[in-house]
């Protein structure tokens, strides 16, 4: 197979999914049917106007001739922001100012029919030429109305040098020469033949995925890659579906980023609404599923995709979204996701401070809003077994995340003096709103005795484990090496406080009380005991620098206690006293920690503010940066990305085996 024979089987898979075809010069001034005055434009105006004039019936003339100028002279001050602000327009409409006696108002022009694909034009180009900084030849552009949605660019599978990492790179190097190009773009695909992925015009080619399901295509397997994403991505009513629904833009201190839902997350999604609707019109059971993916592979995401998706549905009559955790640092994580996402939510989250803000956002809230809190906040107020009923309505939709943790108690049991029936937290939850709808999301569900995540919230919705994932590249494959440090442990008081802790904190895992902090002293004593401390900063070193032999990166410490955590690092220092730094931009290690005032000056030296996390959190994801390890205790196990950490995670646990 050559370059020429995979774009022609590509024209053949588009043509089947009833797209038009035209070769570039077919369309391009002096061609036989041009549809655009020079070279350097890249909208088609033709097909644009017929669009507007079609969806717009009743507006005038004039009002579409601006909204089409705006867009054809539309621009940004850098790639990716244009995108984004080109983006709302195309998604909502292009906002055109019209005067009606005497007043002047806003409208929106629409340029898409978002629900009837027959509504709209479907054209797939090759060859299509545009000047630029240079003159360049994308293989291939697909065009919905005109505008140029998808760039595709190949590489001749028979040749070893043009893989699929050159597409990339070509596509980086389109993205300078002819900006203009890209400015609408929803997606870029690339394929060498044996392997296709799409991504957004800010991805790394890390960032570019595969596309493993297509209408029509039961083994996906058997066909090419490229196959089975043109035939599954650019199938009309998912192409429009996932172009409305499936993109968000994420801003932070490194600067703007466009995000696009995997495969995974999109069918996800439209099967968690699927379940969520049919749950709130038919079943009126209050359950909406679970979700079960596997960590690292994008729920946060799918939870805004998901959220954004609902709010949407005209049935449901403007649902507020309640996303619940258990941990503080969780909260806040999920909740940054969700407030650097705002156009696919179409309105600002707002985070529960405390238990009465939480009582006054869901009791007086009508309808609509997005609001984060942990699942402490339902617990009864002190003195009191019972919880009052914030809102009745059905149309509140729970989002649980870790849903396999602290989402059961709903029956009784005497605490341990016998003296008093308790209930876990997720009762409390479902008193104060008995007809909400619980969706949980999980990368661990369990089933045992009365923890059971689908007892709790249905049947699973979608899985995405492990396997898949791994062959994805959405996360990596995750190996596991004992390193064993003999210890005199007494097993059964091992026995016993494991049982001790794993009921403390899961009744209380955000506010400690004294039961909890003593089992855990005790855990800690275990884990420090015997010198125990310095055989392990030496194995680890010892390990790390063979581990640095066969592939360079990063790594990640997990410490039992702060007080562990600062005792690890003085050994490990010890070693290595070339990796310390007071400075936090400075060193090779650093722990990643809170400590309040009432903390020893050993500890309170590696305190980490908010801003110095952020700064650390920068410094661990830059392969460059000569940052290369860091120890947690409960912060940063979940949150973001750092590809550059090597796959394999040393702990200091409470057990004689690593």
């Amino acid at each position: 197979m050559t370059e020429n024979d995979l774009e022609q089987a590509c024209i053949d898979w588009f043509r089947a999914l009833d797209w038009e075809y035209a070769h570039g010069e077919t369309i391009s001034p002096g061609g036989f049917s041009p549809e655009r005055g020079h070279y350097n434009e890249v909208v088609l105006a033709p097909r644009l106007r017929s669009a507007l004039e079609r969806l717009n019936l009743g507006i005038n003339a004039s009002v579409l001739d601006d909204a089409e100028k705006k867009v054809r002279q539309f621009a940004g001050q850098s790639l990716v922001e244009a995108n984004r602000d080109l983006y709302v327009w195309l998604r909502d409409g292009i906002p055109v100012e019209v005067e009606e006696d005497g007043h002047r108002r806003q409208i929106n022009v629409m340029v898409f029919d978002w629900t009837d694909p027959t509504r709209n034009d479907w054209l797939i180009v090759n060859q299509f030429t545009v000047k630029g900084s240079k003159t360049v030849r994308p293989d291939m552009v697909a065009f919905v109305n005109g505008l140029p949605l998808a760039v595709i660019e190949l590489k001749n599978p028979a040749d070893e040098k043009a893989d699929v990492y050159a597409a990339f790179n070509q596509i980086g190097n389109y993205k300078n020469e002819i900006p203009q190009l890209f400015e609408p773009n929803v997606v870029c695909v690339i394929s060498d033949g044996t392997v296709a992925r799409m991504g957004s015009i800010s991805a790394d080619s890390e960032r570019f995925m595969p596309w493993r399901a297509a209408n029509g295509i039961d083994h996906p397997e058997q066909h090419l890659e490229l196959e089975v994403l043109v035939k599954g991505l650019f199938d009309k009513q998912t192409f429009l579906t996932y172009f409305h629904h499936f993109i968000a833009f994420q801003t932070s201190g490194a600067g703007t980023f466009k995000v696009i839902a995997g495969y995974h997350q999109y069918h996800g999604v439209l099967r968690g609404v699927e379940r969520a609707l049919n749950s709130i019109q038919h079943r009126h059971d209050g359950k909406g599923g679970v979700m079960w993916f596997t960590q690292g592979s994008g729920k946060s995401l799918l939870a805004v995709f998901y959220a954004g998706m609902l709010r949407e549905r005209p049935e449901l009559e403007n649902p507020t979204i309640v996303v619940v955790t258990d941990r503080k640092d969780l909260d806040g994580q999920l909740f940054e996701t969700f407030a650097s996402c705002r156009i696919p939510l179409r309105t600002t989250p707002v985070q529960a401070n405390d238990r009465a803000e939480l009582k006054k956002l869901l009791s007086e809230q009508v309808a609509g809003g997005i609001f984060f809190t942990t699942i402490q906040k339902f617990s009864p107020e002190k003195g009191l077994d019972t919880v009052e009923q914030l809102s009745s309505r059905s149309n509140i939709i729970v989002i649980c995340d870790e849903a396999h943790r602290t989402q059961y108690g709903f029956k009784s049991d005497l605490d341990k003096k016998g003296e008093k029936y308790r209930y876990g937290l997720a009762k409390y939850m479902h008193d104060a709103l008995p007809n909400a709808l619980y969706l949980g999301l999980t990368g661990t569900p369990i089933s045992e005795n009365d923890r059971d995540t689908e007892a709790v919230f249905g049947t699973y919705v979608d899985i995405y484990d492990v396997l898949a994932s791994q062959q994805d590249g959405t996360t990596v494959p995750i190996h596991y090496e004992q390193r064993i440090i003999d210890l005199a442990v007494n097993q059964a008081e091992l026995g016993s406080l494991d049982e001790e802790l794993e009921e403390l904190l899961e009744d209380d895992p955000e506010e400690q009380n004294s039961r909890t902090i003593s089992a855990l002293s005790r855990l800690e004593s275990i884990a420090m005991a015997d010198g125990r401390l310095e055989k392990l900063a030496e194995d680890l070193v010892k390990h790390w620098d063979e581990r640095l032999e066969a592939i360079d990166g990063k790594g990640m410490i997990v410490a039992i206690s702060r007080r562990a955590a600062v005792a690890l690092y003085d050994e490990i220092i010890k070693c290595r006293p070339e990796w310390h730094a007071k400075d936090i931009d400075k060193g090779g290690i650093k722990v990643v920690m809170t400590s309040p005032a009432s903390d020893p000056s050993a500890l309170r030296v590696h305190a980490t503010t908010p801003q110095e996390k952020k700064l650390l959190e920068k410094r661990i994801k830059d392969p460059d940066d000569p940052l290369k390890l860091v120890i947690v205790r409960d912060m940063w196990l979940t949150g973001f990305d750092a590809p550059a950490c090597i796959p394999c995670m040393w702990t200091n646990p409470c057990v004689a085996k690593g």
